[in-house]
């Protein structure tokens, strides 16, 4: 499971396709406004939420299994319960990571994405770490533990 620094960054870094599962069209929504972040910071999205056709100008998919590209990461917005079956799905379609957002901690699912090589992140926000390990958060007096006087680059 992926829990430091180093890491986190290797993910943000080599992760540009990111799927997010359970993605809403509602603009108050935090998955709508994480992936607007990420969106607006170079990132591919690929909205999964059967509900929807498009979402940020992206073609939304009904499953993982329908998206007809690659795709780097699997971002979950939905209740622990529901993970394994998407943990399953990213392993399946050879995502690189499960990423699991704030609040939401399968165990099952994370079993299930290390067991088929995938990386796992657990209850961190995507929009967050990126803003905390490239340089956003420190601008608004957030201490983001990462001292450091030179600012790395941008993926």
């Amino acid at each position: 499971m992926v829990d430091d620094i180093a890491g986190l960054r290797r993910v943000l870094d080599g992760c540009r396709t990111i799927a997010v599962v359970g993605l809403s069209a509602e603009w108050h929504r935090p998955s709508y406004f994480a992936a607007k972040y990420m969106q607006q910071q170079g990132y591919r999205i690929v909205p999964v939420n059967p509900r929807y056709d498009a979402i940020l100008g992206e073609r939304c998919y009904a499953s993982l299994e329908e998206i007809p590209f690659a795709v780097d990461m699997v971002d979950v917005f939905r209740k622990a319960a529901d993970v394994p079956p998407v943990a399953r799905s990213a392993v399946a379609i050879g995502a690189r990571c499960l990423w699991q957002q704030l609040g939401v901690h399968s165990a099952e699912g994370v079993q299930i994405a290390t067991d088929g090589g995938l990386d796992a992140v657990v209850d961190r926000c995507v929009k967050i770490e990126h803003a905390r390990l490239f340089g956003g958060l420190n601008w608004v007096g957030v201490n983001t533990r990462v001292i450091s006087a030179r600012r790395p680059a941008r993926p």
